[in-house]
């Protein structure tokens, strides 16, 4: 079954005869009978009925036709939108992610925007200070943002909640749940977005962190974590990956509920962008699928730490 086909069948039903729907598409009519016989060959039912008046829809026909109809309508909307300049309106949308991310929603999104056919997508990375001032600036025009402050004129979406924890080398051996005790006691790395968060969330508590480096790349982090000397204070979807879990483990911080809220940022007066629309969409999708996965939580795709290193 393909779109010829189904035009020259939609063709068909509403000229009423085979003689009627060859001479409006311009089509000879041994064509386009072979054309329908191909097609009723394939779906194995008959479409047509013929009468001394012409033609009409079988039951299987009817679906077809509503079907067809619809299928039509999204093959010309998908051509009007490939047909437009590149530099559209809604040819191209420019995503901003953390570096948090990046790494484990942008692959699926990106092969999910290609699918669509809707837009290019385009995605910067940057920490959520930088990511806010770029969607005000215009530079994206939408941002996965994380715990944005109050007071800016863009429109904010939640997305989830994630918990942070604390990730080490699994040589360090520390246990699956440390208290803000023992974690004040714990030479960390650590981003300044991170560390601003998770102080915030502490000090209620008259908890601390020892911060040993401060140091604005996750990447770095991870490496010199996974290396086995240091250890950090992270979300937990950072680490999940195969070759981290090889080397480092995790462990929750009991007392306090140390996370961060991913939102979906976007400025005010791009709200009627459809394909502004259907991106949101597809993040909401995909971060749905990853958080049945357990990506947001300490429920799989990392072993949990070991028992020792007594802080207390």
């Amino acid at each position: 079954m393909n779109l010829r086909a189904l035009r020259y069948f939609v063709a068909i039903a509403d000229a009423g005869s085979l003689t009627a729907a060859a001479a409006a598409i311009s089509i000879a009519q041994p064509a386009l009978t072979r054309q329908l016989r191909e097609l009723e060959a394939d779906l194995g039912v008959q479409l047509l009925q013929r009468n001394p008046r012409g033609v009409l829809l079988t039951p299987a026909g009817v679906t077809l036709y509503e079907s067809a109809q619809r299928m039509l309508a999204e093959a010309t909307r998908v051509r009007q939108q490939l047909a437009r300049p590149q530099n559209s309106t809604f040819a191209t949308v420019v995503l901003g992610s953390s570096p948090t991310l990046a790494r484990v929603l942008l692959p699926s999104l990106f092969e999910s925007c290609r699918r669509s056919l809707a837009f290019q997508l385009r995605a910067r990375e940057a920490f959520t200070p930088a990511l806010l001032d770029w969607l005000e600036r215009g530079v994206v025009d939408m941002a996965i943002v994380t715990n944005p402050e109050a007071g800016r004129a863009l429109t904010l979406h939640p997305l989830l909640g994630e918990p942070f924890a604390l990730i080490s080398h699994k040589s360090l051996q520390f246990g699956p749940v440390i208290s803000i005790s023992q974690l004040a006691r714990i030479p960390l790395l650590m981003t300044s977005l991170h560390r601003s968060i998770v102080e915030r969330q502490l000090l209620p508590l008259g908890g601390h962190l020892n911060i040993q480096g401060e140091i604005d790349s996750v990447d770095s982090i991870r490496e010199l974590v996974m290396q086995g000397r240091w250890a950090t204070v992270m979300p937990v979807s950072v680490f999940k990956e195969p070759r981290a879990s090889e080397a480092v483990a995790m462990s929750e911080i009991s007392g306090v509920q140390l996370n961060r809220l991913l939102v979906l940022a976007t400025r005010v007066e791009r709200q009627d962008n459809s394909a502004l629309y259907v991106l949101r969409e597809m993040i909401e999708s995909e971060v749905a699928r990853l958080t049945r996965k357990g990506m947001f939580s300490f429920a799989s795709g990392l072993p949990s730490g070991h028992a020792g290193a007594d802080l207390s």
